[in-house]
């Protein structure tokens, strides 16, 4: 994925950093498959928005969705692990977009909740 957005880039981390012509093989054997991965992550959310129950396979799209948004949200807010969310002001202009990636974090913990009870 090539883009200045440092954000997207967060979603597709270097894989050979240290050898620029392995790491433009790697893009051009997996780039696209992981992009069409990721989009269809997206359609099955969008599928099963409203459904009552989720198979194993639709919560792991969830799961690698969740994951994604909260990646490229925590990157454009500058999110750091130490950080202390109820501590944020609502007067903070990250505000509004600590509180999804706080209920983003919670949701991801949930579908691994669900995740692991399908797997024991």
């Amino acid at each position: 994925m090539a883009t200045s957005d440092a954000s997207l880039r967060r979603l597709t981390p270097p894989a050979y950093a240290e050898d620029p012509q392995l790491e433009a093989e790697y893009r051009d054997l997996v780039g696209d498959d992981l992009t069409a991965e990721r989009l269809r992550g997206l359609e099955v959310m969008e599928e099963t928005i409203e459904a009552d129950t989720l198979n194993a396979d639709q919560l792991g799209a969830w799961l690698g969705s969740i994951n994604d948004l909260r990646l490229v949200l925590g990157t454009k807010l500058d999110v750091m692990e130490e950080m202390d969310m109820s501590a944020v002001p609502d007067t903070d202009p990250r505000y509004a977009g600590l509180a999804l990636y706080s209920y983003l974090s919670f949701l991801e913990e949930q579908v691994v909740e669900a995740l692991s009870t399908t797997l024991s």
